[in-house]
């Protein structure tokens, strides 16, 4: 799905750049025919009156406007009425949150498939906790022993681990700082009048989200400036931090948490037995 909404995002954003292209396109052809209409009729001024001076009689033919060109033409004219000279900063919000969605999308599945290479840790956890006495205390030994191997976590996958959780959080902020400013009317104006204000199209511009000074920045191409907007409750009511227990609230609440094996447990993760109703 959100691969889906990232095409149409990113195409809706090329077809927003091409407009002008299309016009210009769509224009030229007719000029270029005229072009050669007008060469056609000032030779034709130029060598009838001398006489033993003609054509082979199919050149007008090729300087005609076609119907198709003709469609192109009041087409492009049209689809200037939707034109943004200076782009769209809503649009640039969405598009790259879409990339920042499918980037945390990336990592999703990088940690899953790590946490499920080293699933065996959660066993051990729960077979170590369930050992009361001296006799289940051995058998934990005894069964950690036989199969220490397929128990061992390697340093790969913790890095492999680490790195995805850093890229998970780190794309999800970036996307929700870009969303949740794209939804705020006086913000994306704000940073509209700053395209208009720089000459430049907000579409071809750099956008970043920086956690460290809790803001959304376009730097506005060609230019050493940039409008800047606060998500921390500085500027127009955008304070979108939550706290950790917030976040591990609604964590406990997803999907991926719900089905995982830290709270279904090691059996029924693995096998779909021993599943508490």
């Amino acid at each position: 799905m959100k691969a889906a909404m990232l095409s149409l995002l990113v195409a809706g954003s090329a077809a927003q750049a091409s407009e002008l292209n299309t016009l210009l396109n769509a224009s030229q052809a007719i000029v270029n025919q005229i072009d050669s209409g007008i060469r056609l009729a000032g030779a034709a001024t130029v060598y009838a009156p001398q006489g033993g001076q003609i054509s082979n009689g199919s050149l007008a033919g090729s300087v005609h406007i076609s119907s198709d060109q003709l469609t192109a033409y009041n087409n492009a004219l049209a689809g200037m009425d939707s034109y943004q000279a200076y782009g769209s900063v809503e649009d640039l919000l969405k598009e790259q949150a879409a990339n920042e969605l499918q980037l945390m999308d990336e990592a999703v599945g990088v940690f899953t498939e790590v946490v499920v290479e080293m699933i065996a840790v959660v066993e051990v956890a729960e077979i170590a906790e369930a050992a009361e006495t001296p006799e289940d205390q051995v058998e934990v030994q005894e069964y950690v022993a036989q199969n220490q191997e397929a128990l061992t976590i390697d340093q790969e996958q913790v890095d492999t681990y680490n790195q995805s959780v850093d890229d998970i959080e780190t794309h999800a902020n970036a996307a929700g700082a870009f969303l949740g400013v794209a939804a705020n009317s006086e913000a994306v104006a704000f940073l509209q009048t700053g395209a208009e204000n720089n000459n430049v199209n907000a579409n071809n511009s750099a956008l970043s989200y920086s956690a460290s000074n809790q803001r959304v920045t376009v730097a506005w191409e060609g230019t050493n400036n940039a409008t800047a907007v606060y998500v921390n409750g500085t500027n127009f009511g955008m304070d979108f931090y939550k706290s950790a227990e917030e976040i591990y609230a609604a964590g406990a609440e997803s999907e991926l948490y719900l089905t995982g094996p830290t709270h279904k447990g090691y059996t029924c993760f693995m096998t779909g037995e021993e599943c508490e109703s």
